[in-house]
Formats: C-alpha cells, structure tokens, sequence
C-alpha cells in the first residue's frame, strides 16, 4: 500500500533505518511509544494520553481554587494548549491574518513570536493545534495544511511545506487541526489527500519519507495520531474522515481499517491504546468502540468488541487502571466511567458538561466547556468533585482547550488566556 519516497538517497534510507532499529530498542515492550523529550513536548504529553506522572499534588484546593501563580493574555484567538520543553513553553493563536507561534518563559512573559501562514477565519475561526517539539525545533501544521518547522530558540522559521497541496489533499469544513507527531527522524502527518492517506517527513529538511496510499476518497479529519508498540511492531493509529486506520510507523504501510462513518465526516478525538485494543469516537452515529488487534497470517486485523453509547467531540478521553474516562456531547452531555474489556458503564457523572480532563496523582483534572475547572476523586464506580472553581466569569460554552499538567502546575486556557496555577503540595 505504500511507495518509496521520491528521490531519497541512499543516505537517506541508511539514517532512517538506524533510527528505526535505535527507536525499536528503546520501546520494546507493548504499548505507548513516549517522546524521547522532556517535559510536556506535545498534544496531551509525553504518551499523547492525557497522563502525567506527575506526584504530591494538592488533595484539594482552597474554595476560589488552587493559587494563581500568573495569566498572560493576548494569546489570539484559538484552543490549542500550551507544550513545554525546558523553561519555555509554546503556544499558537489568530491574532488578526496571522496564526502566531507565541513562546513563554515559565513566568508567562513573552521570549518571541513568528508566524505560521494566515489565520482560520471560516467556521469556529481560531487556532487549533498544538506544536510538537523535538531537539530543538518545533512543528506546527495551521488551520490551512501550512506545516512549519522553527527553531524553539529564536522562533526562525527552517522549512514548510504545504501538505495538502503536496498530497492532493482538500481542507474540511472546520478547518485541519491535527497536532503533529514526531517519531524519530519523521513528522507525521495527515492529508488525507488523492496522493496519500498519512505521510512522513524528515523533520530536518520537509522532504517526503513514506507516504500510505489514499483510503479510498476518505479525506482527513481532526484527530491526531497516537504511537504504540503491539506485536513487537511499531504502529500508528489516527481517524480520516471516514475510517480508523493504523500503519507501520517505519514504512506507512497500510495494515487495518475499520468503519468510522458519520453524517459530517468528522473524527476529533484522539485514539487511544491499551492492552492490545484500539478505542475509537464517531459522533453523530457509532459512538464509542473498541477494537482488539490481532495477528493474523495476512497480517494485522481489528476485530469489534463492544459499543459503548459515548459520543466524545473535543475532549478525548482518559484510559486508567482498565476503566477509561471520557464525557459525551450530544445523548450523553456529561462524564463517563466505562469498562475498558466489557464497554459497561461503570458510572455516569452530570455534575460537569462535556470537556477534556487530564489525570495525575489518582484524580482528574477536568475543564468543561462551559469554563468550570475541577478536580474528581476516582473511584471503582463513582467519580466524585473534591474542588472546583471557575476560569472565566464570562458565560461561555466553547472553552475547548485541554489542561495541561507539568511540574506541580495547572495550564489552562481560554481564548486568548493562558492561566498557570500551583498545584503541588507543599510541605
């Protein structure tokens, strides 16, 4: 299902497979594949899951919530959440025609801005995905299918690349928001083009590396790929309009799909990896479902285990100690605990809307989109409010971005907010 890149010397190959053995054996046991990284380098961490390994953070916070270390603002319009690498983190925004890379210093003052190619002014206009960092550079794709790479340092921008005119790709209703994954020497990406389904770059030059062929005339979507280890095989799993599909991280190839079809051929969440099984959303129709990876003589297949009546837009989902976490839209506006073998749920939580949570130290971090931020308690079959607060007092119901959690802090974001509080427990 794939072909050779074109024009890629014989150096070329003999770097990329060095890397892909050096890669192999870092990451030999099944399961998420981390960035190499410090920090908070990417779309929901290190694993791309929503979890922080983070300890010793406060059991419950004061009634006006946790303390407000600083907030910057003037971030442009968007929901893209920060990362962080070092004592810098990174940002993007609409600020007028311009999408702006915005970088921080931990104290929120501004160290540069660059642009990456023209804002989102269509539908729900703003900035949607995250950077990704990786030795010193970051990578941006913006609303548009502009894939920039820039040095973190001085924001100097090194190459870019058009993916959508490269790979004969279209952009979609409400704009590309994939937030890139770097694996190696490659960035992958998405176009979900006439020339290719997924493809990777080398991060030093842009030059195409492999590319999966077209799914039919499936187009991308707004999810963002995950990187696991199963079978002994490197994979990558990520939604096009209308399918689940995963790859040989190495080489592209195409090795399952399974149906994702809905009205609007949208796909936001993220998949996520666990125990050999794939869990995917397709709102509007299927819903929640997992499937289970197996080695088969032809190859790798994804078998149907269960549905679960979830319909997950914005906010992904958290998978912990077999039971995953996530909150509907539509039918189910509210918090799910869902039984990672069976798909039983295992308690519905209305006390919050629809939103993004992340976890750490054994409770949930949760911001709905309606701007309240909480911290839940997670038991076998309940989920349980500790404290919470509120991040705007605007009444709004598009307060989209993910928290993120990193050194004993709290980053959340509401437009053009960035809000950094101080979670940690202190002796």
């Amino acid at each position: 299902m794939t072909r050779p890149a074109e024009r890629v010397g014989l150096g070329a190959v003999l770097c990329l497979v060095l890397a892909s053995v050096a890669l192999a054996a870092q990451s030999d046991s099944d399961g998420l594949i981390a960035s190499p990284e410090p920090d908070w380098p990417q779309w929901r961490g290190p694993r791309r899951d929503g979890i922080s390994d983070e300890k010793s953070l406060l059991p419950s916070w004061p009634a006006g919530g946790p303390t407000l270390l600083w907030k910057t603002e003037g971030l442009g319009t968007g929901w893209s959440s920060p990362i962080i690498v070092g004592e810098r983190l990174y940002l993007t925004g609409d600020v007028g025609d311009n999408l702006v890379l915005f970088a921080l210093d931990r104290s929120g003052r501004m160290q540069w801005q660059a642009k990456n190619g023209r804002s989102w002014k269509g539908p729900y206009p703003g900035a949607r995905a995250c950077c990704a960092y990786s030795e010193g550079r970051l990578y941006h794709l913006n609303a548009h299918g502009r894939l920039a790479c820039l040095d973190a340092g001085s924001g100097k921008e090194l190459w870019a690349v058009d993916i959508l005119d490269r790979f004969g790709g279209k952009n979609i209703t409400w704009a590309v928001s994939e937030c890139l994954l770097v694996d190696g020497p490659r960035v992958i990406v998405t176009p979900g083009g006439t020339k290719a389904l997924m493809a990777a770059l080398d991060k030093r030059t842009g030059a195409t590396l492999w590319i999966t062929e077209p799914l039919g005339t499936d187009r991308t979507s707004h999810s963002s790929p995950i990187l696991f280890r199963y079978a002994g095989r490197r994979l990558i799993a990520n939604c096009s309009s209308s399918h689940g599909f995963g790859v040989d991280a190495d080489t592209g190839r195409l090795l399952w799909t399974v149906p994702l079809m809905n009205p609007h051929g949208v796909n936001v969440a993220t998949p996520i990896y666990g125990q050999g099984c794939l869990f995917h959303v397709t709102p509007y129709a299927e819903h929640g479902r997992l499937y289970r990876l197996r080695v088969e003589a032809k190859g790798i297949t994804a078998e149907h285990v269960w549905t679960s009546p979830i319909d997950t837009v914005t906010g992904c989902g958290v998978l912990m100690d077999g039971t995953l976490f996530a909150s509907g839209y539509r039918e189910n506006k509210w918090w799910l605990a869902i039984d990672w073998q069976t798909g039983q749920t295992k308690c519905e939580f209305k006390d919050l809307t629809t939103g993004a949570a992340i976890y750490a130290d054994q409770r949930l971090y949760v911001l709905d989109e309606e701007g309240t931020v909480a911290l839940l308690k997670v038991g076998p079959s309940r989920l349980e409010i500790i404290s919470q607060s509120r991040l705007t007092t605007e009444r709004v119901h598009d307060a989209w971005s993910h928290p993120v959690l990193h050194d004993g802090r709290l980053y959340l974001r509401y437009n053009g907010t960035l809000w950094c509080y101080d979670v940690k427990q202190r002796p």
